[in-house]
């Protein structure tokens, strides 16, 4: 997520720019809005740490041509700690090894002092962009992100519980698809407080996620439980 140099002077607009509804983007019926932190704001390499712990956390495979990932989770109810706090459970493919993502989810935001939540995508170096959706905590959503052809990427998000789905198709020419994960992320490096956050049925490339071997990382307060059969928990560590 953004750069630690500029997140700050990035927050301090944040609340205000999600307000704005902005210009629709030019993508197939996804009936999103272009916001943005200032910067893209997912990184590049969740490998860069803070405190002693991963960018991410969650589970990540490394490897070549990973073409699709598919999963789903639920949005815990989250309380905010400091006006600071932000964090998003996605999945996606690359960012680990490669200067590239391409990734969907939903995300809790502590600005205004309350959670408010939010579902997006990102074609990391690009900024997120919205989708115009009401989430809530509580919400159960299934994502996947398939690449049909190297460069071309289709991102798509169904809230299950509120019944709504967004799709949408873009280019990335850089991309590697090196990697697939399955993770949480802070940009701010300041999580709310949950209970827990399931992964489940994650599938790469048509099989089931423990097949790539995937490595764990924890992130924040935050620890993961054993993954078996694509499925696994996030909970305070």
């Amino acid at each position: 997520m953004s750069s630690l140099r500029t997140v700050r002077a990035a927050r301090a607009g944040l609340a205000a720019l999600l307000a704005l509804s902005g210009a629709a983007i030019a993508a197939p019926a996804t009936a999103a809005t272009a916001t943005s932190f200032g910067t893209a704001h997912h990184y590049g390499n969740p490998a860069h740490n803070f405190s002693g712990d991963s960018t991410w956390g969650g589970y990540v495979a490394q490897g070549r041509n990973f073409t699709s990932i598919t999963g789903s989770w639920t949005m815990p109810q989250v309380q905010c700690n400091t006006y600071n706090d932000l964090f998003a459970p996605w999945i996606g493919i690359d960012g680990y090894g490669s200067q590239t993502v391409e990734q969907t989810g939903v995300q809790a935001d502590c600005s205004s002092g309350s959670p408010v939540y939010s579902a997006w995508y990102e074609m990391y170096p690009a900024a997120p962009v919205y989708f115009n959706n009401a989430v809530s905590a509580g919400d159960s959503f299934t994502a996947s992100v398939t690449s049909a052809s190297r460069g071309s990427y289709t991102l798509k998000l169904t809230d299950t519980t509120k019944g709504w789905t967004r799709t949408t198709t873009q280019r990335l020419s850089s991309a590697q698809n090196v990697s697939a994960e399955a993770v949480i992320e802070s940009p701010t490096q300041s999580y709310p407080s949950w209970d827990n956050l399931s992964f489940s049925n994650i599938r790469v490339n048509g099989q089931v996620f423990d097949n790539y071997g995937p490595m764990s990382m924890d992130s924040g307060p935050y620890t993961e439980t054993a993954l078996q059969n694509g499925s696994f928990s996030i909970i305070p560590g």
